[in-house]
């Protein structure tokens, strides 16, 4: 006889960046209460940056997250830009792509092979999946090798660049600096197609989740940058109009603000991007991803890991195109003069869309700075796959609802760190 409650809790989630915790409870045979616990310490950056310089966002918010750091010097730069008029083209936008290609290209690499994939091959761990999977595994440390190499070469070093700069980089590399990328990357492509064919042939829970994917667009790109955000349900506004659309609030269990769409659960990421931007995929990776039988349409969680991999294989081949066909800028970025207003910056982390927004003075001083990460997007809708994915096996013994839990956690590849900047606190009587 099934006990009439059961209570399935992870005090620390493994595998995933930062610290978070798993609360599930089942009564009388329906799922009666889901929480993802963010309960790492809120990090305050919004405050940090108050009173700053205009410069100054680019360097500091690359420290929330050791990851994806180009993602926040991106997001940073392109809302100061905004606030001060600035718009940056050609050869120094290529660039900010070419590193923001090496940032995707290693943390899908980590995800896939270290984090996720032990999921699905039974593993606690991708260092025990090693031992039967060494040459996969040694393959994908080659594949995320190549983006930190991207990294160093265009941001002055691998983990939390420090050549990216408000109106570009502080220098520019030349052409010939670059060139030793092209081989590797060369490499990097056939690693992950064959990670693609590998990801593909894994077992994939059914899941399909009715929930609105938003995603930056532009209409050339698949996009890393881009000036408007679009979604599944008819959304298409520009990155300024964010905050108007999307709107924070705090739950009791988390240290993370959680983020709506017109009150409703959305989902960011890769699984957004693809189905929102599948058309600007390149054709060779459009045929691979039929191939694994994921197209636009794709609503699987359990597949984001094939997506990934289709996204490496597209971030590789823009990598070559920027590489093949750089001519080294005059200077390395444009000379921005502050000014009084507000400004509106988005990019695509790995993770999903990353959003800032700045108020500065007419002497370049910020008297405010707002945050939205990709996690804190993305919670709701990850505990609302637990719902589903619990309450359809219900019948498994608690060790293996456990797990499935976790991985669908993992789907996701949340980035607590990111996701707990901030904290409302409201005292009584103040």
């Amino acid at each position: 006889m099934k006990p009439a409650e059961r209570t399935i809790k992870v005090s620390e989630l493994g595998r995933v960046e930062g610290e978070g915790a798993l609360h599930v409870r089942i009564k009388d045979g329906a799922v009666d209460d889901v929480r993802l616990e963010l309960y790492e310490p809120p990090r305050f950056f919004e405050s940090l940056l108050r009173g700053r310089t205009f410069m100054e966002p680019v360097d500091i918010t690359a420290r929330i997250c050791g990851i994806c750091p180009v993602a926040y010097q991106m997001s940073a730069a392109a809302a100061i830009e905004d606030a001060c008029g600035t718009v940056v083209t050609g050869a120094i936008r290529d660039l900010r792509r070419l590193i923001y290609c090496g940032e995707w290209i290693e943390s899908h690499a980590l995800h896939i092979y270290l984090l996720h994939a032990p999921d699905f091959l039974g593993y606690d761990s991708g260092i025990e999946m090693a031992r039967d999977h060494g040459d996969r595994v040694r393959a994908g440390l080659a594949l995320k090798k190549v983006g930190n190499q991207i990294v160093e070469i265009v941001g002055g070093r691998p983990i939390h660049p420090v050549n990216p700069r408000v109106g570009g980089f502080h220098r520019a590399p030349s052409k010939e600096e670059l060139a030793p990328l092209i081989e590797p990357l060369e490499r990097a492509y056939e690693i992950a197609r064959e990670t693609v064919r590998w990801t593909a042939g894994f077992h994939f829970p059914a899941l399909a989740p009715d929930v609105e994917l938003v995603s930056l667009w532009h209409p050339t790109e698949y996009p890393m940058l881009g000036d408007r955000i679009v979604s599944t349900r008819g959304l298409d506004i520009p990155v300024s109009a964010f905050s108007d659309e999307f709107h924070e609030d705090q739950s009791g269990h988390s240290t993370a603000l959680i983020s709506r769409h017109q009150g409703r659960p959305y989902l960011v990421g890769p699984l957004a991007r693809f189905a929102l931007n599948f058309d600007k995929l390149s054709a060779d990776v459009r045929g691979e991803a039929l191939a694994a039988g994921v197209d636009a349409g794709c609503r699987n969680p359990f597949r984001s890991i094939v997506v990934r991999g289709l996204e490496t294989m597209e971030a590789c081949a823009i990598a070559l195109k920027i590489v093949r066909e750089y001519v080294e800028p005059p200077a390395g970025y444009v000379e921005v003069t502050p000014r009084a207003g507000t400004g509106h910056g988005a990019s695509e982390a790995p993770r999903g869309i990353l959003y800032h927004r700045y108020e500065i003075d007419s002497a370049g001083l910020i008297e405010h700075a707002t945050i939205v990460p990709p996690t804190s997007q993305n919670q709701l809708a990850i505990e609302d796959d637990l719902r589903s994915v619990v309450a359809a096996n219900l019948e498994l013994p608690d060790d293996r609802l456990q797990l499935i839990s976790e991985q669908t956690i993992r789907n996701y590849d949340p980035c607590i760190s990111c996701a707990t900047h901030f904290l409302r606190i409201e005292v009584d009587g103040k």
